[in-house]
């Protein structure tokens, strides 16, 4: 049995990947790279990777209407539309920025899941609700608060991404996941995003073209991809381990080194008001944790035995 020290380390190596991306998104769009030919490539080279992963433990995907159907949802709200919205504001704000505002997945899941009656009110899930929204306004009320004043009308744009996070953990734990892993809904939604962002980047005039030369952002493209499929499958075999409350407290990780490695990657530096939002936060992230059921990073879908498992004594 893994020891708890063992899986401490998983969950911190998981963070510091997924934190990573943030800064490697920056990078991404630094050159005039545009959202749909980023997200059909990056949701190409993560759909074969997990594909191959699947297709070595010899599993396939389901291909009824119903799990295409699935599919869709899934890569529409978890992949499609929040990354379309993240790369966007990568342009305009400092990856730091985006990494704190990722921390409010929470505090939208909470509403979204009393509205759906699959969870239900508290006060101290209330009181982290009210320290999410006030982490906002502390990000975007001080004119100091951000390197430009003008950057603050980019912030409603990087909060889409967090909102649909949240709408897609809402609807895996609702509905489930059509007696699926993880893995293979992932893979699937994948290529179903990677079917419905080609004709986009095409259509759009935001094709990449994989030809070289090749630079900073296409090396940046190319590992936050794969970093992406290989934390997430980590992730997935850590729910499995410790369960999904242990597995959730990774949201903490991805924001804290999101700012790190921004700071360390771009040379970002953050105003008190920037620091005190992050703090408070972090706070409102505690008060709001949610049960087992809702999900905290893009996609992280369980599979219902998985669940089953976290409630057999593994640490939580």
């Amino acid at each position: 049995m893994t020891s708890r020290l063992g899986l401490l380390a998983v969950l911190t190596v998981v963070g510091a990947g997924w934190g990573l991306t943030t800064p490697l998104s920056k990078i991404a769009v630094s050159e005039g790279y545009q959202p749909f030919g980023l997200i059909f490539w990056q949701l190409v080279i993560a759909g074969l990777l997990l594909s191959a992963f699947n297709a070595w433990r010899g599993r396939g995907l389901p291909r009824a209407g119903g799990d295409l159907r699935f599919f869709l949802v899934i890569a529409l709200s978890g992949t499609v539309i929040p990354n379309s919205a993240s790369f966007a504001a990568a342009v305009h704000l400092p990856a730091g920025v985006i990494a704190i505002l990722i921390s409010t997945v929470p505090m939208f899941a909470f509403p979204i899941a009393i509205g759906l009656r699959i969870d239900r009110f508290g006060l101290v899930r209330l009181a982290g609700l009210m320290a999410g929204l006030a982490g906002v306004v502390l990000m975007v009320a001080p004119r100091a608060s951000l390197p430009d004043p003008g950057m603050i009308a980019f912030v409603p744009l990087a909060l889409v991404a967090p909102f649909f996070y949240a709408v897609e953990g809402n609807i895996v734990s609702k509905w489930g996941t059509r007696g699926m892993d993880a893995i293979q809904v992932l893979s699937g939604a994948s290529l179903v995003g990677a079917m419905i962002a080609l004709p986009l980047a095409l259509l759009s005039g935001q094709w990449i073209s994989p030809l070289p030369p090749w630079g900073a952002p296409d090396a940046a493209l190319l590992a936050s991809s794969v970093i992406h499929a290989v934390v997430y499958a980590s992730y997935v075999w850590l729910v499995g381990q410790a369960g999904a409350v242990f597995a959730a407290q990774v949201a903490y990780l991805v924001t804290a080194f999101g700012v790190t490695w921004s700071m360390t990657l771009l040379g970002e530096s953050y105003s008190r008001y920037v620091w005190a939002a992050f703090g408070v936060l972090m706070a409102g992230l505690f008060l709001v944790q949610p049960r087992p059921g809702i999900r905290l990073a893009p996609l992280s879908v369980v599979r219902e035995d998985d669940k089953d498992k976290s409630k057999g004594g593994g640490p939580v």
